[in-house]
């Protein structure tokens, strides 16, 4: 029988040939997915799907989005025992977190090696030495993390080792599109907020659509088109206009005088409303 490991897999590039690179070695693969609320870095649940079925491999998605993984990474999140960056994000607490979950899974399945496609100095708060020193150690896989990139030499944010290997073994891979909300300056108002007031798995998804405001402390969110909307419209507490005008959806108990308000927020960014009307309401924008 073959050696098993397991592969922290997000879809991009450097996990796919950490993958490859395994298997070379001989090693049977099993791939493991963090489906993570506000973005997972390199690609999707779909895509690390593809791949596994391309590559005939085992897939294991752990579903932070919901239910009780949901709850403790939110804890992880609001609880940043090694510091945040630009945003937000507790960028190692977030891997330790996930180490962690490998870690189990492995020790479940009779499974020594956990494997990353990290690449020192790739991201300027998890894969620098100290950090990745740190991470392994508080996750307790010392002596059982491989990181073949590394051992290859790769380092820096430069792709073009890592284009040239993918080549070689003929993959094709996702580049990376997107990223994790965590790390948007621009959302660290936002996300401080509700990260401080909690978030269950629906209104998560609220989290990066419309136009957002804290009024008389209730979470205030009015849509900027038509799908957004919608997708507001499926809450309790929706304000829906007579007239041309964004849904809004109020998601704490308000005061009668925070409806009166959020009513005039909507009509301050409907046809109706004015920049001079809007700009009343910059004091409560997150």
């Amino acid at each position: 029988m073959k050696k098993k490991c397991i592969v922290l897999f997000s879809g991009g590039l450097d996990s796919c040939l950490a993958v490859k690179i395994m298997q070379k070695r001989g090693y049977n693969v099993i791939l493991v997915h963090f489906k993570l609320p506000f973005g997972t870095g390199c690609c999707n649940e779909g895509c690390s799907f593809n791949f596994s079925q391309m590559q005939g491999l085992k897939l294991e998605v752990f579903d932070c989005t919901k239910g009780k993984l949901l709850k403790e990474y939110l804890e992880v999140l609001k609880n940043a025992k090694h510091g945040r960056g630009a945003g937000v994000n507790p960028c190692i607490d977030c891997k330790i977190f996930m180490f962690n979950k490998a870690k189990q899974f492995a020790d479940k399945n009779n499974i020594k090696w956990v494997v990353t496609g990290e690449v020192v100095g790739q991201r300027p708060m998890s894969q620098q030495k100290k950090q990745i020193a740190v991470i392994e150690e508080a996750a307790g896989l010392q002596g059982r993390l491989v990181r073949p990139l590394i051992d290859l030499g790769f380092s820096g944010r430069r792709r073009d080792k890592q284009m040239a290997l993918a080549k070689k073994f003929k993959i094709k891979y996702i580049h990376s599109t997107g990223g994790c909300l965590l790390c948007e300056k621009q959302l660290k108002k936002r996300l401080g907020f509700l990260l401080k007031r909690g978030l269950n798995a629906k209104e998560i998804k609220l989290s990066n659509i419309g136009r957002h405001f804290d009024i008389n402390g209730c979470w205030i969110v009015i849509g900027r088109d038509e799908n957004e909307n919608k997708i507001i419209e499926k809450f309790k507490e929706v304000i829906i206009s007579d007239y041309p005008a964004p849904s809004a959806v109020i998601l704490d108990k308000p005061r009668k005088d925070t409806k009166v308000v959020v009513k005039e927020l909507v009509r301050a960014y409907s046809k109706l409303g004015s920049l001079e009307s809007r700009r009343l309401f910059e004091k409560y924008r997150l």
